[in-house]
């Protein structure tokens, strides 16, 4: 969960923009409100945003003034630029191994990010916390298919099949902030399995179980959680 979580996406961020020159064009595939963008543009970047979702492109306009939004389709990418940015969208499309195809046409390099497996990041403590209150694991559908990108030789492999030369497959640790209990627990009640917990169980008893989960976590008056993320550095071959 990271709706309530702030400034925890700039190491990543750094990371993906890291060695790009000041005023190099930059392609950021599936922008939503802008914030990836933002961080760019004011690195002296000429950004280029693409999302399906008018609002979201609408408010990356107001957010960016000084970058270009279009609303348009990952898996159809226009022009020429020197990066290629897919920040936490691979998992959001139809079909990675399209969308990488696209970025490596027309990007000179490529770089993509993804959550690292669920046992890397304290994320998981999310689901921990509701656990008592969900499902039994083994009744709970199992996804089909080949392995997420969150396994680094999957994600490799997917890369290579697109037609990108891996050149580095690099982890990130981010530091999730929680300002207070509210910005913790409100999101993931909201969330479907915490509507269900609360269904089953009722909000006080869920809140409870989620702030004892994170008690080790508290950091000031708030909570912080550290999440890792694989970036991978790639060019066509």
């Amino acid at each position: 969960m990271s709706e309530g979580a702030t400034g925890w996406g700039e190491p990543l961020y750094e990371r993906v923009l890291a060695g790009v020159p000041e005023g190099a064009s930059v392609l950021d595939v599936g922008c939503g409100p802008g914030v990836f963008a933002a961080f760019a543009a004011a690195r002296g970047l000429k950004v280029r945003g693409l999302d399906v979702d008018r609002s979201a492109v609408a408010a990356a306009r107001r957010a960016v003034p000084d970058a270009v939004f279009a609303v348009g389709d990952a898996h159809q990418l226009d022009g020429s630029f020197d990066l290629v940015a897919l920040v936490q969208v691979l998992a959001h499309v139809t079909n990675p191994l399209k969308v990488l195809k696209e970025a490596a046409r027309v990007g000179g390099l490529v770089r993509a990010t993804v959550w690292g497996r669920e046992e890397e990041s304290d994320v998981r403590l999310f689901g921990e916390a509701l656990a008592p209150f969900l499902p039994p694991r083994g009744a709970r559908r199992t996804p089909a298919g080949p392995p997420p990108l969150t396994e680094p030789d999957r994600f490799r492999k997917i890369a290579s099949t697109a037609g990108l030369e891996v050149v580095a497959l690099d982890e990130v640790r981010c530091p999730f902030d929680y300002p207070d209990e509210d910005s913790l627990v409100g999101p993931l009640l909201t969330s479907d399995i915490g509507r269900y917990a609360v269904h089953t169980a009722g909000p006080v008893a869920v809140r409870e179980a989620v702030l004892a989960t994170f008690a080790p976590h508290r950091h000031g008056a708030g909570y912080r959680l550290w999440n890792l993320f694989r970036v991978l550095d790639s060019r066509p071959t």
